[in-house]
């Protein structure tokens, strides 16, 4: 008779065991998903029903995997939800990336394509036909034009693409050389003109290059004023003006070489100090480096 209480016993132990682990199981779910309660609720209910047939480990496996489960969620979801998959940054630039085919790279090839147009109407009986010589006025007019607005637009939609960086500045310099050649051609211009005003912009654009290991030159407001007063200076030399018109563009012009000499100097001192603070950073770090 005595064994019979032993088994009841250890009966009792056992069954009492079981709940003491889904108990810790609950608890230790519970703490670590902390608003996760309802799927922690389930996992203990799991653990206890387990417990109650006897399975004990079956239990505390149920119990740890809820626990696990639920810490991962956390986990995941302390900045407010799921961590993006790596690489999503990656994956999110490349679809925000601007496509070739946008307003900004479609005026940039407009002026483009203008250029042997503007030629032809330039050259057309002679070079001195008006009436060509208006048309070609317009063709030029035109491309300036879509000069001003096709960077603007780039900028303000975020329209940048590796095309336009590089199709925009040929665009501008295939114009006005092609303008200033014509036009010096035709005895219109004298060469040391276009000889200065071509020479200041490759040679500013190639500058660029140079010092683009140490940074960007940005565009000045001497710059900007020079590229609008070599526009309005080269239309005017480009229309068949007589009187008082045709002097007013040799001042026009004159305003225009003074412009383009005196930026390209301002150019070239800010080469030069992006230079010297480029080579100073790259000092300082090295020795930072080795110290």
């Amino acid at each position: 008779m005595t064994g019979v209480p032993a088994s009841a016993a250890g009966g009792t132990s056992s069954a009492s065991g079981a709940p003491a682990s889904a108990g810790s199981g609950a608890a230790s779910g519970g703490a670590s998903s902390g608003a996760m309660s309802g799927s922690v609720s389930g996992g203990a209910s799991s653990g206890g029903a387990s417990a109650g047939s006897g399975s004990v480990g079956s239990a505390s496996l149920d119990s740890a995997s809820v626990g696990s489960a639920s810490s991962g969620v956390v986990e995941a979801g302390l900045s407010g939800g799921p961590r993006p998959a790596r690489g999503a940054k990656v994956v999110a630039a490349a679809v925000n990336q601007a496509s070739v085919w946008n307003i900004a790279n479609f005026l940039t090839m407009l002026r483009l394509l203008l250029v042997p147009g503007f030629v032809a109407l330039m050259l057309a009986d002679g070079g001195y036909d008006p009436a060509m010589r208006s048309f070609a006025w317009a063709a030029f007019a035109i491309a300036m034009i879509t000069d001003l607005f096709d960077g603007h637009l780039a900028r303000t939609y975020d329209l940048v693409t590796d095309f336009g960086k590089i199709a925009d500045p040929i665009a501008d310099k295939a114009i006005m050389g092609a303008a200033l050649i014509c036009l010096s051609s035709l005895g219109d211009l004298p060469w040391w003109v276009t000889v200065v005003i071509l020479g200041r912009e490759l040679g500013i654009t190639l500058l660029r290059f140079v010092v683009i290991r140490y940074g960007v030159i940005p565009a000045s407001r001497g710059g900007k004023l020079k590229t609008l007063i070599q526009g309005v200076a080269v239309g005017m030399y480009v229309l068949a003006l007589t009187g008082w018109l045709a002097t007013l563009r040799f001042w026009v012009m004159a305003a225009a070489v003074v412009l383009t000499v005196l930026t390209g100097l301002d150019y070239v001192r800010q080469a030069i100090v992006l230079r010297r603070q480029g080579i100073a950073e790259r000092r300082a770090a090295a020795e930072e480096t080795e110290a």
